[in-house]
């Protein structure tokens, strides 16, 4: 299973690099694209605004460092032998829970009574 799951955490944690970098270029053109415009882009009746864009750049931004961030810790887990250990009861976290969710780090019934 930890050659397994190293080679599954490897590729997730390059697609998450991969879509931080993305979003940091896009919200980067954004930037940059706007620089020195007083445009008022929050009533153009064409496209979508400034503000919703940079919401939505930034909500994807987030969510890929959020996976990074997970997938890293799963990663530094699986290198102090607790990968698949479930960090509320110490029991193992089932190969299906984390065939879906690579980074778990609660069995399914701690996740539930914990509200994650």
């Amino acid at each position: 299973m930890t050659s397994d799951a190293r080679s599954r955490l490897t590729v997730l944690r390059a697609e998450s690099a991969a879509r931080v970098a993305a979003t940091a270029a896009t919200l980067a053109e954004l930037m940059h694209d706007r620089e020195g415009s007083n445009d008022d882009d929050e009533h153009d009746p064409e496209g979508v605004t400034l503000s919703s864009e940079w919401s939505r750049l930034t909500g994807l931004a987030e969510a890929a460092a959020s996976e990074l961030r997970q997938v890293d810790d799963a990663i530094a887990r699986l290198d102090a032998g607790t990968y698949g250990v479930c960090a509320h009861c110490g029991r193992p976290i089932p190969a299906e829970r984390l065939e879906v969710r690579p980074f778990a780090t609660h069995c399914v019934a701690c996740a539930e009574k914990l509200g994650l």
